[in-house]
């Protein structure tokens, strides 16, 4: 069920065990070859799909397409929430949902940089209501909900990156009209200098081309099954959501 389409009455009718889904992703740089808007694109992308599986289940919100993305500021184009101004509008709501009556509520995330906030307005919002015990709040991000075990070969990379081999490739199956050349494009290293850490740092210390790890290594064939098990793992997540007795 998409929630823009249904009317107020229709939203007040429904089972308040109903799972609700707020999407958030981001509109920032994406190096040299694909668009602003990509994050909301693939994420939009992934919604489409499982609505069509789910539709009976889960209401899903409008995907929010402004996201916490100061690290790409230097970057031009992009658009970008304060991060606690964009933690405060995630909270304010998931507690509108929780007016409604609602207590299965899942932030649904398609950009790193909204992990930190995202997950910070969830702990805030349960805080706030730790008396009740018929609450589940949740915040995950798409492509962490993939099984590992379902990659076939072929793939550079093993994890997502930025502009990289996964985004790119998916966006040659949703919109190739969208991206620019990169097949000459160089890999940038995805690895982190400190991985048992949290490093403050923007994206332009980690590379001057806008990207991260291998968009030379893209292809249609790979984003069709990236797509694929990507939103087949937000569907078995949103199932076991649904499933959860509270």
């Amino acid at each position: 069920m998409k929630l823009a389409e249904l009317r107020w009455p229709a939203v007040k009718d429904l089972p308040k065990e109903t799972p609700v889904v707020l999407p958030i992703a981001a509109h920032e740089q994406h190096g040299h070859h694909l668009p602003l808007h990509t994050d909301s694109i693939l994420l939009q992308a992934i919604l489409d799909r499982a609505e069509l599986r789910l539709s009976e289940r889960i209401l899903f919100a409008p995907l929010q397409w402004l996201g916490n993305s100061h690290h790409h500021l230097d970057f031009p184009g992009t658009l970008s929430a304060e991060p606690r101004l964009y933690l405060d509008l995630l909270r304010c709501q998931l507690e509108n949902l929780l007016t409604f009556g609602f207590h299965k509520l899942v932030l649904l995330n398609g950009h790193g940089g909204n992990r930190v906030p995202g997950a910070q307005a969830v702990f805030e919002l349960r805080q706030a209501h730790r008396h009740r015990t018929d609450l589940l709040l949740l915040m995950t991000t798409y492509w962490e909900n993939a099984s590992k075990s379902d990659f076939p070969d072929g793939f550079l990379q093993s994890s997502m990156g930025h502009a990289c081999e996964w985004e790119t490739s998916m966006m040659l199956v949703l919109r190739p009209d969208l991206v620019g050349e990169y097949g000459a494009l160089p890999a940038v290293p995805q690895a982190e200098a400190f991985p048992t850490a949290i490093q403050g740092e923007t994206t332009k210390d980690r590379t001057v081309f806008g990207h991260i790890g291998a968009p030379a290594a893209a292809s249609p064939e790979k984003g069709e099954t990236l797509l694929r098990l990507f939103t087949d793992g937000v569907i078995e997540f949103l199932r076991q959501v649904d499933r959860r007795k509270l």
